[in-house]
């Protein structure tokens, strides 16, 4: 059973990275659940204060994720309506564009880096702004995306370092 487990979280592990990256699930809370699943084994690992931590950390992780996006965009001089032109570039980055068979790269990755950036523009550039302002508001939106998909990939990376080490 031990190394069912294993093999599972080992696959969980490769699969949060990917889904850091690709937004499907969240790829933070599979590397969590590798955890987990080591903890089932007759090893029992880590302690309980340091799954909670670990939970906490993820919660939290998850949190910014869908926070330093909008915080990014609002940094660089974006208005709400650049935000969610942004929120709305990312959904058809990730959904519309492999459904209509528009996908460059691999798994469509380009819609999901392009998807925020556009939609940040596009909104900003429909409501009045000049290019200048646009561009800088989805500079902002990009930079954001990237902060959050980084926080979640170091994240991943050392739930994978505690995985491994205590196999």
């Amino acid at each position: 059973m031990d190394l069912f487990l294993i093999i599972v979280g080992v696959i969980l592990i490769i699969l949060g990275f990917l889904f850091c990256i690709l937004p499907v699930l969240p790829g933070q809370a599979l590397s969590y659940v590798s955890l987990l699943l080591l903890q089932f084994t007759d090893k029992k690992p880590f302690t309980d204060n340091f799954l909670f931590l670990m939970a906490f950390i993820m919660i939290a992780v998850t949190a910014l994720d869908y926070i330093v996006p909008i915080i990014g965009t609002k940094k660089f001089g974006g208005t709400k309506r650049g935000t969610r032109g942004s929120m709305i570039g990312l959904i058809i980055g990730i959904i519309v564009l492999p459904i209509m068979g528009i996908t460059i790269g691999p798994f469509g990755i380009l819609g999901i880096l392009l998807g925020p950036f556009l939609g940040a523009y596009i909104a900003e550039s429909t409501g009045g702004r000049n290019s200048k302002e646009s561009l800088r508001a989805a500079f902002g939106s990009f930079i954001g995306f990237l902060a959050g998909t980084m926080m979640k990939i170091v994240y991943s990376a050392v739930a994978a370092f505690y995985f491994f080490s205590y196999l």
